[in-house]
């Protein structure tokens, strides 16, 4: 590993001495400034070139990955590249082969993540500091009407309100994208409720099922999680599903209990995260708060904003948490 410290001393004394460019300024070029900084980090010893971000397909992933992608470009002079991919085995796949360098929000994929970190080719670096909380919710209207159903005893009294043209006679459940952390076929299955599972296809289309069954009380219930932008907006409220203990998740066919809250993972390259690539550090600092990453998918999915300039955003109104991320 980089010794980071002197490196980064001697970057800040660049900084503080007036020879670092960090604004265009004079008769130079954009250009010429972005290779002038580039040059003063290397010669403080400290390099980031390529950095390959990989976006799984959700708003508050895509938070994390502009926000860090943004810092390592302004900060470090990296050529970042983002990889949209599917969680779970596409993303390791992508570790594995180099394509990618770190996922920034990786949600109990414990079996892909335990061979990665047997095979030698990714890791564990730690938190970003987020919690992610997965259940079952109904929108808020049919928890004030119907408190009953808050229990998921009841949910066989409540079947037939639920039944859609695609559920086959049975109560609907809406899933997500089925490649998201989930196992709500076995939930149903094994708690014997009268459900089918009908996955909706992505955030997107859960995002806007929800909204709807609230503003016209429809009746819904189905798969969502945090931290997501839409709790601040959408009021939703989440059934009682028997408690998670320990392993009563271990075998996915057998799930009788609710999802566990997870400190979700940043996962990296090993090559990489032990390289003396600058955006390494900056991975291995990077921390927010679920309330902080909720609000840059706001900027993004309410205000319509581009995720980088979500991002941008973010990144001009937290400057000292920004800093901290950055070796010392």
């Amino acid at each position: 590993m980089l010794d980071l410290n002197k490196r980064w001393a001697g970057l800040a004394a660049l900084a503080s001495s007036g020879v670092l460019v960090l604004t265009a300024c004079g008769g130079g070029s954009v250009g010429d400034e972005t290779k002038a900084n580039e040059e003063k980090i290397a010669e403080a010893g400290g390099t980031c070139g390529d950095f390959n971000i990989i976006v799984n397909p959700w708003v508050g992933f895509t938070a994390d990955a502009y926000v860090v992608g943004a810092v390592a470009e302004e900060k470090l002079a990296c050529n970042v590249t983002y990889l949209d991919l599917k969680e779970g085995g596409p993303s390791y796949q992508a570790l594995k082969s180099g394509d990618g360098d770190v996922i920034l929000e990786e949600w109990s994929h414990a079996e892909e993540l335990k061979a990665a970190e047997d095979g030698g080719y990714a890791q564990d670096v730690g938190s970003p500091g987020n919690v992610g909380i997965i259940g079952w919710y109904v929108p808020q209207w049919l928890a004030e009407d119907h408190p009953d159903i808050m229990e998921w005893e009841n949910l066989n009294d409540y079947a037939d309100e639920f039944e859609t043209s695609e559920s086959d006679g049975k109560g609907q459940f809406l899933g997500s994208d089925p490649t998201f952390t989930q196992y709500d076929e076995a939930i149903v299955e094994n708690l014997d409720l009268d459900y089918k599972v009908v996955f909706s296809g992505g955030e997107t289309a859960t995002v806007q099922a929800f909204k709807k069954a609230q503003e016209n009380k429809e009746w819904l219930i189905g798969y969502f999680w945090e931290p997501q932008y839409i709790h601040a907006e959408v009021p939703m409220e989440r059934v009682s599903l028997p408690p998670y203990e320990e392993g009563c998740d271990a075998d996915k066919s057998a799930v009788a209990c609710d999802y566990a809250e997870t400190e979700l993972k940043k996962v990296a390259r090993t090559e990489f995260i032990e390289s003396d690539s600058t955006a390494a550090a900056l991975v291995q600092n990077f921390s927010w708060t679920n309330e902080d990453q909720n609000q840059v998918a706001s900027y993004i999915t309410s205000e319509g904003m581009s995720p980088e300039d979500a991002a941008a955003r973010w990144i001009e109104e937290n400057p000292d948490k920004v800093e901290a991320w950055l070796p010392q």
